[in-house]
């Protein structure tokens, strides 16, 4: 994180907003189940496995769709070049769109793992060699850089490495915010505000150089 430069930071932070958004609103629309935090997931899948058959299978579902939209992300960049972040991004828009189409049709359980598939694609905007160098729609490994930083800074480091860390949770947490606020009001219709703002970070990565 710290090695991007300003507008780079500023598109993952925006991703960040964007994926805490889609959890909250998906979370609730589905009754507790996660589209972009697969580790809450695989918890659900874990106890679902006792004794709710059907809960397991939606858990498990949302997982899979999770990593095939990161599978479709790494393989649509790779074709992309130097415009890979706004070409995922559009393919994340697209994505995100046909799954307010199938909410729109009564077809939750579609609408729900088409937004997993589509927040999986969002982890590769941000790739190098195969992996992840951002985490946009996991914030625990940012919230652990944020306490090293932390201990490097009172060491005598940079006493502001922590900050971009924090910045990117806080961003989660506000799109989280606004996903809780308006997902009781207009259900999964909002993932045609998601679906926009991703268009929005797409023109915003097509004018970013890839620092």
């Amino acid at each position: 994180m710290i090695r991007f430069g300003r507008s780079s930071r500023a598109l993952a932070a925006g991703l960040a907003a964007l994926a805490g958004f889609v959890d909250a609103s998906g979370y609730i629309a589905s009754g507790g189940y996660f589209l972009s935090f697969m580790s809450g997931n695989s918890t659900r899948l874990g106890l679902a496995l006792v004794d709710a058959p059907a809960a397991a299978r939606l858990a498990a579902g949302l997982i899979a769709a999770f990593v095939a939209g990161v599978t479709l992300g790494t393989l649509a960049g790779q074709r992309l070049g130097l415009r890979r972040r706004a070409g995922v991004l559009i393919l994340l828009a697209l994505v995100l769109a046909g799954a307010a189409l199938a909410a729109g049709a009564g077809q939750l359980r579609l609408a729900l793992l088409l937004t997993a598939l589509a927040m999986g694609a969002e982890n590769t905007v941000f790739e190098a060699g195969g992996d992840t160098v951002i985490s946009l729609t996991y914030m625990t490994g940012n919230l652990v850089k944020v306490g090293q930083r932390l201990a490097l800074a009172l060491g005598g480091g940079a006493p502001l490495g922590w900050l971009p860390y924090l910045l990117l949770w806080s961003a989660m947490l506000g799109g989280a915010v606004a996903g809780a606020w308006a997902a009781p009001h207009w259900g999964l219709a909002v993932l045609w505000l998601a679906s926009g703002a991703a268009l929005l970070l797409a023109l915003a990565a097509w004018t970013i150089a890839t620092d």
